[in-house]
């Protein structure tokens, strides 16, 4: 992602108004500090690329990653607003990207059922590296404060997402950071002090097939969905409203 756009003044409402394991696991209070995890502004997706692996390394996740979906949130505007983020200058944590990376933890209803969380529950969880937001958090929550699909958006603004299966990430995706550099060649922020990522198959960059995002052809039975999630390199797209029936549609199947 580049350096996050200021808010549009008159906001972007519509109006222009204003693994299983045979212990029950507690994913919130077992969760590492953010300091565990790789993180540089402005690279999103590189940063949630090394939290999965780390996540499977650590003991967090599945050692395969086969809980893990990483999550593309952009739209064929590239203007996506989201609350909650620490780069933001606002109050409410507003934050106008032209995409964002997070990851999704889901757990199968089998184990969802041997979990346990402090209100004694266990849900989907959101690591989210710039949230201000607890990290994780559970899905629910994140939908709510982050994303507030209950808000009226004019239509350049509506998010879409893409929804990937780690293990397919971890393998295919790539990035040279050519979108991070100006015309004359210069950082628009920065970049990781480590060497850019190279997909398994050779790939020198690919980070566009993860970003564009169309609302044709878009599917809409959340079985499809789930098929395409693990089965698509690139995973599938889907619109805010389908975020949480898709992950409910992948516990199901698990």
């Amino acid at each position: 992602m580049v350096v996050p756009s200021d808010p549009p003044q008159q906001g972007v409402s519509g109006t222009g108004s204003d693994i299983e394991d045979d212990e029950p696991v507690d994913y919130v209070s077992s969760a590492p500090d953010f300091s565990c995890f790789m993180h540089t502004p402005c690279y999103c997706e590189e940063n949630v690329y090394f939290l999965c692996k780390k996540m499977m390394q650590m003991g967090l996740s599945d050692p395969r990653g086969i809980d893990l979906f990483v999550v593309f949130i952009s739209n064929h505007n590239r203007q996506v607003p989201l609350w909650k983020q620490k780069a933001s200058k606002e109050d409410d944590g507003l934050v106008l990207w032209d995409y964002h990376v997070i990851c999704i933890q889901s757990k199968s209803n089998k184990n969802r059922q041997r979990c346990r969380v402090s209100e004694g529950t266990c849900d989907d969880f959101v690591w989210d590296l710039d949230s201000t937001l607890p990290f994780p958090s559970p899905l629910n929550q994140y939908v709510i404060e982050t994303i507030k699909p209950t808000l009226l958006l004019h239509t350049n603004f509506r998010r879409l997402f893409r929804i990937i299966h780690a293990p397919h990430f971890i393998k295919y995706f790539a990035s040279d950071r050519s979108h991070m550099r100006d015309s004359n060649g210069n950082w628009l922020s920065p970049p990781p002090p480590y060497e850019p990522i190279v997909s398994e198959d050779g790939i020198l960059n690919n980070l566009t097939d993860y970003i564009e995002m169309h609302t044709q052809n878009m599917k809409t039975d959340f079985e499809d969905l789930v098929f395409d999630v693990f089965s698509n390199n690139v995973g599938t797209v889907i619109s805010e409203t389908q975020l949480e029936g898709l992950f409910s549609s992948i516990q199901d199947r698990k």
